[in-house]
């Protein structure tokens, strides 16, 4: 049974219910607890009323102010997409060979090249453009080139492709297989040799005489390479299809010849522009020994 009454020392009516002598007194709200309350539901009803609230079966209400998160998403990316655009086009104007002296292009360049590597290239060359010599796929950390580092050489490459079928301008070089050729013991001297090109082998007459025959012609007489045949270098102790006594015997009696797909027809120039800026920039980039001839193009003084 209810039993409300005033309670004495506060003056306060009671809700009416004890418990073991116990009352509670039915004291108001704060006014401005109720203040608050009441502008809260206020501010409610006026958000309804101006922004997207209620769902619905396909989107939700649009509200008086025409507001929705996706579409000032949508604002940001065409922001950023703008820019981009801008960007692109700045940089389609920049000769290759040039692209190093404009410092703000360059990083843009290297930035987006980083990113298109990782969706065209890495699955060969590695995230970290390491490459894998149990695969032949060559490390772009290291200073050694086949056909050239410097960025036009580079962006060459990416265009034509290395030995690429049907494509005319493709980088192309053929190692014939000695397999038969030599005796066991010119072979074995043969890899002893090369080994020593690179201080890891004892030098030898027989392999020597050996290797002038047969492999200086595209190798060079001291194993310096020649990169018009885009032959490599022994003598630096880099290598493609590994460095032990059976890789080397191997490579010289069937020798490995990879391939590397031609870019020209796949992707834009732009993005071929920043992949070279960006495996140029990994270094092993040499720097390009001819000027530029549109003296127009403005550059950062900075290198």
């Amino acid at each position: 049974m209810v039993n409300k009454r005033i309670d004495g020392p506060t003056g306060t009516e009671t809700v009416g219910h004890e418990w073991d002598g116990i009352e509670e007194l039915d004291t108001p709200m704060p006014r401005w607890w109720l203040w608050t309350l009441y502008l809260t539901i206020v501010w409610g009803i006026v958000y309804v009323i101006l922004y997207p609230a209620w769902p619905l079966v396909d989107k939700a209400t649009e509200g008086m102010l025409g507001w929705s998160s996706r579409g000032e998403l949508a604002k940001e990316m065409s922001v950023v997409d703008q820019g981009r655009v801008t960007m692109r086009e700045e940089l389609s104007r920049i000769p290759i060979e040039r692209l190093p002296e404009n410092s703000k292009m360059f990083t843009q360049a290297v930035a987006g090249g980083r990113s298109a590597f990782q969706v065209h290239c890495s699955q060969c060359h590695g995230s970290g453009a390491a490459g894998s010599q149990t695969l032949g796929y060559p490390n772009l950390n290291d200073d050694d080139w086949l056909w050239g580092g410097d960025i036009k050489a580079i962006e060459y490459t990416l265009i034509n492709g290395i030995r690429a079928p049907g494509v005319e301008k493709t980088r192309a070089s053929i190692m014939p297989p000695f397999d038969g050729v030599f005796e066991p013991v010119q072979l074995e001297a043969l890899v002893n040799h090369v080994l020593s090109l690179s201080g890891r082998g004892s030098r030898n007459a027989l392999g020597a005489q050996t290797f002038q025959d047969n492999c200086s012609v595209c190798h060079g007489t001291g194993g310096e390479g020649k990169r018009e045949l885009g032959a490599p270098r022994l003598n630096d102790a880099i290598w493609l299809y590994g460095s032990s006594r059976e890789q080397l015997r191997n490579q010289i009696l069937k020798p490995k010849m990879g391939r590397m797909p031609h870019w020209g027809d796949r992707l834009d120039p732009v993005t071929i522009k920043m992949l070279s800026a960006y495996v140029w920039s990994l270094g092993g980039g040499e720097e390009f020994v001819e000027v530029a001839a549109d003296s127009a193009v403005k550059v950062d003084a900075e290198p």
